[in-house]
């Protein structure tokens, strides 16, 4: 999702900041509609974590500490489109 962006222009780039932001508010909304047989089904996947991370990002959006949303959007996010991936690739041959 960020590519070879460094924590130093993704601090400067307002409009990068804002359409990350809005990226976790959707994911995590997304996240919030998957199943309870799906989410019992994958447990390694965070959904609870997922989830409450928009709530953060779109409640306390003006208290949000940018290089939090940088961490977990450059170190996290990839695993997690990793299982997702996986699981639509698995749920769509059944």
């Amino acid at each position: 999702m960020l590519g070879e962006t460094s924590l130093e222009v993704f601090l400067h780039d307002e409009m990068l900041k804002r359409a990350i932001g809005m990226t976790v508010i959707n994911i995590g909304e997304l996240t919030k509609n998957v199943t309870s047989e799906t989410r019992a089904a994958y447990p390694a996947v965070p959904w609870k974590e997922v989830a409450g991370f928009r709530d953060i990002a779109a409640h306390k959006y003006q208290t949000l500490r940018m290089e939090d949303v940088y961490l977990s959007v450059a170190e996290d996010f990839p695993a997690l489109k990793t299982q997702l991936v996986k699981i639509l690739s698995k749920e769509a041959s059944l």
